[in-house]
């Protein structure tokens, strides 16, 4: 009895061994790394041939309809592990987005919508009030006007301001409760420490006469962060006087987002069906309507902000077909937000071919700092990391142009009007945005 009582625990012992092993092992289904290995372009092989280095990671969804048009979902991996870890960079201003639209909704009894003037007021030394944004067709702050800029070229302050608005607590206990347990957002672009991080602006929502509809008072997140283990990166860093720090940069409390877990974020916004009723966003019909434009609108069909086009062109945040041309094609539509800082590139993307009646998700991350250096603009984006993310996203494009289907989907959800810029406006172009 005791023998076979110690054989068992020396089995099980070997049995959690090899399932803790097995599951620490990246993921790599060999559908997408022979569809992969097809393609004769020298960047992609190159990152291929060496995935630890580039700290890649894919994910390739195919997505199939039923004669009801419902959707069925075919997940295939690269290379994709939930403990390799990425600065998620800009890729977070999709979630705050999608929480700020909740929370309006919440405040709809107030008269307040997403067109409302915002007016923002510093409640700590650090913070900074916004009460003005020329960018806007009036002339004033409001959450649509964040959230447009923050998709349509990827600028910085909106994400600052609407993590202001749904405050640091309750974002990450929201998107806990979604079902996004490893996302982690801890701090704004605005260099404060972890606790200057904690504090939220007070502010207020008015009417077009200055009257008040909705005042936030000013909060704080007492919530603690459980920060499973250290994340190091890079060999060393230039800090803030540009001096060589010969040492990692300490990622350990800093932002984070799994890339299955941004994946399944724009699932939830796109085809939000696809999700169970309690991990849904709570958004009308119309925040829908509204972020599809905004995810898939290009800079040169937008009048507010009037972005350079030459600067902020239709491709430049669309990764997966960001080529030489600067131009997208023009029956394809993606739906997408990326992200890019310290040498990583991120893009998560929602497909659609009108024409040809396809539709597809890519997500992806690449790490491109061959010196190991951080903060010194020494990366190499322009050699292999968009070239990577063109190759990849066209190689996954010209597999979905021939790969069977039972039937064609319907597309109508996704046929937007989208705004248009007056040949006539005189006002001056952005061109060095923050982003």
């Amino acid at each position: 009895m005791v023998k076979s009582l110690g054989r068992f625990l020396f089995y099980a012992i070997i049995l959690g061994m090899i399932v803790k092993t097995t599951h620490a092992q990246p993921q790599t289904d060999p559908y997408l790394y022979d569809l992969l290995r097809q393609s004769r372009d020298s960047v992609l092989q190159q990152v291929m041939a060496a995935p630890d280095s580039f700290r890649v990671q894919i994910i390739y969804t195919q997505i199939d309809r039923n004669r009801k048009n419902q959707p069925r979902f075919t997940n295939y991996a690269f290379n994709l592990d939930s403990n390799l870890y990425f600065n998620p960079a800009s890729t977070l201003k999709l979630p705050l987005a999608l929480l700020a639209l909740e929370k309006l909704n919440d405040l709809k009894s107030s008269g307040v919508d997403k067109y409302s003037r915002l007016l923002i007021d510093s409640s700590q030394p650090w913070q900074h009030p916004y009460l003005s944004d020329s960018s806007a067709s009036n002339g004033y702050p409001s959450i649509a006007q964040f959230i447009k800029r923050a998709m349509l070229i990827s600028e910085n302050d909106p994400y600052n301001r609407l993590y202001q608005f749904v405050g640091q607590q309750q974002a990450n206990r929201r998107l806990h409760e979604l079902g996004f347990g490893s996302t982690r957002i801890t701090r704004q672009f605005l260099g404060l420490s972890p606790e200057q991080n904690r504090y939220t602006n007070a502010m207020r929502f008015v009417n077009s006469n200055g009257v008040l509809l909705q005042a936030q008072l000013p909060a704080y997140n007492p919530d603690p962060f459980f920060l499973e283990k250290k994340q190091l990166l890079g060999r060393g860093y230039m800090d803030q006087r540009d001096s060589l720090i010969q040492q990692p940069i300490d990622f350990t409390h800093a932002n984070n987002l799994p890339l299955e877990e941004f994946r399944m974020m724009l699932q939830s916004v796109m085809i939000p069906e696809s999700r169970p009723a309690d991990k849904r966003f709570r958004l009308s019909e119309d925040d829908y309507r509204f972020m599809y434009r905004y995810l898939s609108q290009y800079p040169s069909e937008t009048p507010f902000p009037k972005y350079d086009t030459s600067e902020y062109y239709d491709s430049y945040v669309k990764f997966f077909f960001r080529d030489s041309t600067h131009r997208m094609p023009p029956h394809v539509r993606v739906f997408n937000k990326v992200g890019w800082a310290y040498g990583f590139l991120i893009d998560a993307s929602y497909v659609v071919d009108f024409k040809n009646g396809l539709e597809f998700m890519l997500a992806a991350v690449i790490y491109v700092n061959k010196d190991g250096i951080l903060n010194d603009n020494r990366y190499e984006y322009e050699t292999i990391g968009w070239p990577f993310m063109y190759q990849l996203g066209q190689a996954i494009y010209i597999h979905e142009l021939t790969r069977k289907r039972n039937r064609k989907p319907n597309l109508d959800r996704f046929k937007l009007t989208y705004e248009k810029r007056d040949a006539n406006d005189k006002r001056p172009v952005i061109r060095n945005a923050d982003n």
